[in-house]
């Protein structure tokens, strides 16, 4: 990686950090349209899911609804899914890594 794209995303994580920390702050109390319609549509759409999220609804089960609790998951979340973005990526780069050392005639 050349330090251009080093910058680049440095930039990017910085930018994704700002966006989970001012999230919960802008974020509209109304549900949204895929939320709204879903609870018109769905009697019950609130069902039980197959696994229990540790973050139910952008919030910390500690904190409860707080804006506080919001920004902290976000802010985990996001780090989550970079990593395991750069995880899938290591892998890939790996596979091909392997694939151009040998295996090719």
């Amino acid at each position: 990686m050349n330090a251009r794209d080093k910058k680049f995303l440095t930039a990017g994580i910085i930018v994704a950090l700002i966006i989970a920390v001012l999230a919960p702050f802008l974020a509209s109390s109304n549900p949204d349209g895929l939320e709204s319609t879903a609870e018109k549509v769905m009697p019950n759409p609130e069902t039980e899911p197959v696994l229990k999220s540790p973050l139910p609804d952008y919030t910390l089960p500690a904190l409860g609804d707080s804006p506080i609790g919001g920004v902290i998951s976000m802010i985990f979340g996001t780090i989550l899914v970079l990593a395991l973005a750069y995880g899938v990526g290591a892998v890939f780069r790996s596979r091909k890594a392997a694939g151009e050392d040998g295996g090719e005639e």
